[in-house]
């Protein structure tokens, strides 16, 4: 018992601390209404016209796997190296038999591409999708003004630095 004592210390001093901020949060923060000005999102100091996107892309989602598969890594390896000799053997097999399981999670998640940060391409059989002949042909030329469509014009109210 007398080797978890520290480790118990430890906890309870994190709940302390965590009780007291809140407590001392509820005491001592200002007791005000809400109003609309201060419910908003601040961005930049400019009321937003439009409300945020509500989904983020899956692609946050995976590089953030990514950091929590390589961070519990590092919390698990850094013991293993404070007394890899007396574990000998034994283990080296268990951190093989972790690395090989983290590494399959990273394949997992590179797969899925999630350190693809470019256009998302189309891919069949392994294999890039195919460009067709006509674009093919098309490259290297000039596309000809006519060809362009003419911008729609702004619809956004003049302001300062912009003609009205």
């Amino acid at each position: 018992m007398a080797d978890y004592l520290p480790i118990l210390i430890l906890m309870i001093l994190a709940f302390l601390f965590a009780s007291i901020s809140f407590v001392a949060s509820a005491l001592l923060a200002p007791k005000k209404r809400p109003t609309a000005a201060k419910i908003a999102p601040y961005e930049c100091g400019i009321v937003p016209g439009i409300d945020p996107p509500t989904r983020f892309p899956v692609r946050f989602y995976l590089v953030a796997m990514i950091f929590i598969i390589f961070d519990i890594e590092v919390v698990f390896l850094y013991p293993w190296a404070v007394i890899f000799r007396q574990l000998r053997a034994f283990g080296l097999i268990e951190v093989l038999v972790f690395a090989v399981v983290v590494f399959i999670a990273f394949l997992f998640l590179v797969g899925n591409g999630a350190l693809s940060w470019g256009p998302s391409k189309r891919m069949a059989g392994g294999m890039p999708a195919r460009t067709s002949d006509s674009t093919i042909s098309r490259i290297g030329t000039q596309v000809s003004p006519a060809a362009v469509p003419a911008a729609a014009p702004s619809t956004a109210p003049a302001g300062p630095g912009r003609a009205a």
